[in-house]
């Protein structure tokens, strides 16, 4: 089976309409906090969709599903230290960001650390988003790839010109507004898979409950105490809440969704709204997972190469009357949530008016802006050409990427936040331990990258605070001894 002319129409559609909605709103991008920020204006539930949106990326789509075809549910350990990740966030966090005018999260550590803190975690944050989003754009064309024969590069050129397209056009807006009806359209196409599964399996849901409780599919709990398990509930809470304090506390990506918000209640509440719902959603992919475990215990599976590649495998060899082209629309949705436009904005606030040009008006930033938006996302259509050699999954590979560097930088703002006792060399010793140590950590295979967010921000922020305590009880005897010839 393969797609028809009817699942490419609504593909190609999707893709043009998508492009053209957020292009829209390039009428309404006069300023760098129009094209940053959207001018402030977003009410709470937009932030909760957006952050849903772009949180669920289809490595989420694809990725989840095989956790579970492949084994269980434990991956819902990490989700729930999501959950309670992102409460800590609204506590300690967007408090702070909300006390002035900033476009960037790094513009806290400025004001805290100075320019030397604020630049390393900058840096990270091109790093990182520019590797993790590129995976993410590979595991989209991956999915593409399988349900149409057409080569993955093609793919990633095609989605990655669109996607640098409307958010160059449309800035934050656009990309704060497609996420919300992305989120609609691949919820719409997960459910679409359920009931497609349920309809093809004999004796349906209950038949499901039963293979999935045979084979141990409906674990959700693991209490290993190996560092290398992926889903423990240690790592799960522990590696979980790490990585979401990390992810959405301090990444530019997502806390610019929080700083385009009406008011610092209406980013809590979307953010811990969102939390929820991205709990119940990965439930919802990781049945499918099941279900599609299931189905093929009675017909042949289709030949794969990576466990990834099995949803992608059923919408092709399964689906038919543009239902396949709609699911794949839904997938595509999932990744087009771009992270570009944080990109441009950490380069343009943090680099270029901090080195380059401190007096540029307001015209010339904007056109900076766009031009950086361009170039980011070059180098993302460049990783995910890349990517196409992983070994690993999809999934774990993309959550790896943000957990190796998060751990350094939120330390960074977990001691700018909680202590004013650390000044700016404790600090930079702290986050050069950290990104040693995790580096080490991840070189010899120690421990599971759930674990990455944890040790690096444990790391970093003990090393600061001890480095601070040495100097003042240096500084201290010191003093006693000058007072002492005296």
């Amino acid at each position: 089976m393969t797609l028809t002319v009817f699942d490419y129409a609504v593909i190609a559609v999707y893709l043009v309409a998508i492009t053209l909605f957020g292009s829209w709103f390039a009428k309404f991008q006069k300023t760098t906090k129009d094209y940053f920020l959207a001018d402030r204006s977003l009410p709470w539930w937009a932030i909760c969709f957006t952050i849903v949106a772009t949180e669920t990326s289809t490595l989420s789509f694809i990725g989840v599903p095989a956790q579970a075809y492949a084994g269980n549910m434990t991956f819902l350990q990490l989700a729930l230290g999501y959950v309670i990740g992102r409460v800590l966030v609204s506590l300690l966090f967007i408090p702070a960001y909300f006390r002035g005018e900033l476009v960037t999260s790094y513009e806290l550590l400025q004001r805290r650390f100075g320019t030397p803190v604020k630049t390393i975690a900058a840096v990270i944050f091109l790093i990182t988003r520019s590797l993790a989003d590129g995976i993410r754009l590979f595991a989209t064309a991956l999915v593409i790839a399988v349900v149409t024969g057409v080569p993955v590069t093609w793919i990633v050129v095609a989605l990655g010109v669109a996607m640098i397209v409307y958010t160059v056009r449309g800035g934050v807006a656009a990309v704060i507004w497609t996420d919300v009806v992305q989120m609609f359209v691949y919820l719409a196409g997960a459910i679409v898979v359920v009931v497609a599964l349920l309809h093809r399996i004999p004796g349906g849901w209950a038949e499901v409950v039963a293979t999935g409780q045979a084979a141990g599919k409906f674990t959700v709990l693991s209490f290993s105490t190996d560092p290398k398990a992926i889903y423990t509930i240690w790592a799960g809470i522990m590696g979980g809440v790490a990585l979401t304090l990390a992810t959405h506390g301090t990444d530019q990506y997502l806390v610019q969704r929080l700083l385009a918000g009406r008011s610092a209640r209406a980013a809590s509440l979307g953010l811990v709204t969102s939390g929820v719902i991205v709990f119940a959603q990965f439930t919802l992919f990781l049945l499918i997972g099941v279900m599609l475990f299931t189905y093929y215990r009675t017909v042949p599976a289709p030949a794969i190469t990576r466990n990834d590649e099995i949803l992608p495998a059923f919408l092709v060899h399964s689906l038919t009357g543009g239902t396949a082209g709609f699911i794949v629309a839904a997938i595509v949705a999932a990744a087009l949530s771009p992270s570009l436009n944080a990109m441009a904005a950490a380069t343009v606030n943090d680099f270029y008016r901090r080195y380059y040009r401190p007096d540029a008006d307001d015209a010339t930033l904007l056109k900076v802006a766009r031009r950086a938006t361009i170039g980011w996302g070059l180098v993302q259509l460049a990783v995910a050409i890349g990517a196409q050699w992983m070994q690993r999954s999809v999934l774990d590979n993309g959550l790896a990427v943000l957990s190796l560097a998060a751990g350094p930088v939120l330390g960074a703002f977990l001691v700018g936040v909680l202590t004013k006792r650390v000044g700016t060399a404790a600090m930079m010793a702290g986050i050069v331990t950290g990104i040693v140590v995790v580096a080490s950590v991840w070189w010899t295979a120690a421990v599971a990258w759930t674990w990455y967010a944890f040790i690096g921000a444990a790391v970093t922020s003990g090393v600061a605070v001890v480095v601070t305590l040495a100097g003042q009880r240096v500084g201290a005897g010191q003093r006693a001894q000058g007072t002492g010839q005296r």
